[in-house]
């Protein structure tokens, strides 16, 4: 998340305050939802928890993909509002591109749902608490090491330092694991570009000057999965080594945790609850029922086989155990957001 104030945080609230009886509440017949990168495996489960719950409730939801262009997302934004659609979604490309849409959504009184990154004028925002998330994560991977690393953590980042987000895992992963290992430390902080290739190339880099370290860290699952294929590479053996991801995204990671020795632990960050999460929001707005600024969608560290709780595996299709995801409670609010990095 990026520009986030501390109105914001003092306002986030868990997405179970929002609950409510949606049965009693008008239901908008269109929502337009234009996503940033359609192709990403992410975006793919957001859209379908979208679409799941929107079908549930008997409402019809369009996709359109900016493809990463923000021309693109405001042309498919403006067309939307063209078309009378009754609640509109925005995964923003860039915050800066997105500002003149809210306003001409407000202009047009067009309700307005944000997923992923606040922009400047927003109603409301749907996010994880991205500080927590890695948080949480590192509080799990700090007591792995207390019982199999020795109690010793040295740690390749594979981060993204472009994005406030990504930072702000990163520093929790740190700040959790240094709750059960004090004198944790950082090897090497690098910029994975939050994709696998890029990742692979900077942690073959940085091991072949330094391998001096027992824990992967990657802010999405590719930047672990690249980090690991680094190590892999290499020659390295797995044991003594732990892997923590971020996302659970696809099937990728669970796949590593089924067959890879080292990948222990997922941040999971359940995309597709994301989508059930900003219908719901949709619906709120379209009400004209009040909301908070940020909306928090759950997340959870998964270790080992806990994934099974969450999901199932049908050859190349998971499917989510609603239940079990619905049952999982965001915090009342976010321990730190992008406006404490400044």
């Amino acid at each position: 998340m990026m520009g986030l104030t501390k109105t914001i945080l003092a306002a986030s609230v868990a997405v179970g305050a929002l609950a409510g009886t949606v049965a009693a509440q008008d239901m908008p017949k269109k929502i337009g939802y234009v996503v940033n990168y359609a192709t990403h495996e992410w975006y793919q489960n957001v859209i379908k928890g979208m679409k799941d719950h929107a079908k549930e409730l008997g409402i019809e939801v369009e996709v359109k993909d900016a493809n990463l262009d923000v021309a693109k997302q405001v042309s498919a934004a403006e067309d939307f509002i063209a078309q009378g659609v009754d609640v509109l979604i925005i995964t923003p490309v860039n915050e800066e591109g997105v500002v003149p849409l809210v306003r001409r959504a407000k202009a047009e009184n067009v309700p307005l749902v944000l997923e992923g990154n606040p922009v400047k004028g927003m109603t409301t925002m749907v996010a994880i608490c991205d500080y927590d998330t890695g948080y949480d994560a590192g509080v799990a991977a700090g007591k792995y090491a207390k019982e199999h690393l020795g109690g010793v953590a040295k740690v390749m980042n594979v981060g993204l330092p472009l994005l406030s987000a990504t930072v702000l895992r990163s520093q929790g992963f740190m700040d959790g694991l240094k709750t059960e290992i004090p004198d944790a430390s950082m090897a090497h902080d690098l910029d994975g570009g939050g994709n696998p290739d890029r990742a692979l190339e900077v942690s073959s880099s940085a091991l072949a000057q330094n391998a001096d370290i027992n824990i992967i860290y990657g802010i999405n699952d590719s930047s672990s999965l690249g980090g690991l294929q680094a190590w892999k590479a290499a020659g390295k053996p797995q044991d003594g080594l732990l892997v923590v991801g971020t996302g659970g995204e696809g099937l990728a990671f669970i796949n590593a945790l089924q067959n890879e020795p080292s990948y222990k632990i997922e941040a999971a960050m359940f995309p597709e609850k994301v989508g059930f999460t900003a219908i719901d929001a949709a619906v709120k707005v379209f009400n004209g029922e009040e909301v908070p600024p940020h909306i928090v969608s759950p997340t959870a560290p998964m270790l080992g086989d806990e994934w099974q709780k969450y999901y199932s595996v049908d050859g190349t299709t998971r499917s989510i155990n609603w239940d079990a995801v619905n049952a999982v409670q965001p915090p009342a609010q976010c321990m730190k957001t992008s406006a404490d990095l400044k």
